[in-house]
């Protein structure tokens, strides 16, 4: 049990109860699927709810069941009301980073961007946060600050009711495959950086590092159950290679390398031809990113070469493609030579 994260759970419950009835069609608000989540996550010590609780009387059993204290706010103004909450809510947050050192992560509930600052005092405490919020009533302000952030109307339980006004086309399968396919390049790229830094890149710690890049990611949204669904996914597709990692469940993810240099440059070749076929030229800038989307796992480093320039002049002096700096473009040129 020590080594599972203490997780301080903070319900801004108006927000939410409001943004449930609003944006999911009427939906009553049920903390459950926030609790369940969160069982994946760690051990739940501390659920707080705050809100005037006359105006969501028929809500306290619900929470009552679920073990959460209600913090009782009364106000008569609701401007007032709502802003006494959130300070409230906020004050008993760092507080208790203060006096629980053994509490390691905080949730906070809500689509205010009002609680950006306390997000990042928490972290900058040394806690891991993970925001939860309803899509269409979260502002663009608050997951970018958070370790991690989950949309209630994502997790296992919430079914909107039909009548939600907002609702979205499913993603066509052409849509769903140019997602997976920039996906492979973000998980390529990732490990690159995280090999460069020494040490062997487990499935968690990519998960980790993707999170920090986008807290919003969850491997659900690409039709994946889990996140080793998906690194098997990418493994079929020879975007990443999975070996067994220093811990049962959480194995090592490595790129596959080229078999050397001269598919390397085969494949800039095949990629210049296809551009120039395209558009009429190829040009350096860019490109690189062409040939990710292909072999995502692609890296000059891993061929012995210090930039991606020095790659290109070195399959220029094979023959495999020619180089020359065009001004009017301000880039380089690349054209495959006549056979």
């Amino acid at each position: 049990m020590d080594d599972e994260d203490r997780i301080a759970l903070f319900l801004d419950y108006e927000n939410l109860a409001i943004g449930a009835r609003e944006d999911l069609g009427g939906l009553a608000f049920d903390v459950r699927p926030i609790a369940d989540a969160l069982a994946e996550r760690g051990r739940v010590v501390v659920r707080r709810a705050y809100a005037d609780w006359s105006y969501f009387d028929e809500d306290r059993r619900m929470l009552t069941r679920s073990h959460v204290e209600l913090i009782e706010m009364p106000q008569r103004m609701g401007a007032s009301r709502k802003n006494a909450a959130d300070i409230k809510l906020s004050v008993d947050a760092v507080e208790l980073a203060f006096v629980r050192d053994y509490v390691s992560t905080f949730v906070v509930c809500t689509g205010d961007s009002d609680f950006t600052p306390l997000v990042y005092k928490l972290r900058e405490l040394n806690k891991r946060v993970i925001g939860v919020g309803i899509r269409a009533s979260t502002s663009a302000l608050l997951p970018p600050a958070c370790d991690e952030f989950l949309y209630y109307d994502d997790l296992e339980g919430i079914e909107p009711a039909p009548s939600t006004a907002t609702a979205q086309p499913e993603p066509t399968p052409q849509r769903r495959d140019r997602d997976l396919d920039d996906l492979a390049v973000v998980v390529a790229q990732s490990v690159a950086g995280l090999q460069r830094t020494g040490g062997p890149v487990t499935a968690s710690t990519l998960k980790r590092t993707l999170l920090r890049k986008d807290p919003t990611f969850n491997e659900a949204d690409h039709g994946f159950r889990a996140f080793g669904e998906l690194l098997r996914h990418l493994a079929e597709r020879h975007v990443v290679e999975l070996a067994d990692g220093p811990t049962k469940g959480d194995p090592e993810v490595l790129l596959p390398a080229l078999d050397g240099q001269q598919e390397a440059f085969d494949l800039l070749r095949s990629v210049v031809q296809d551009l120039t076929a395209k558009h009429g030229r190829a040009a350096l800038s860019g490109l690189k990113d062409q040939l990710r989307r292909i072999r995502p796992g692609f890296s000059e480093q891993a061929l012995g070469f210090r930039s991606f320039l020095q790659f290109v002049r070195a399959a220029a002096t094979t023959g495999t493609i020619e180089l020359h700096w065009d001004a009017d473009a301000d880039d380089y040129l690349l054209t495959v030579p006549e056979s």
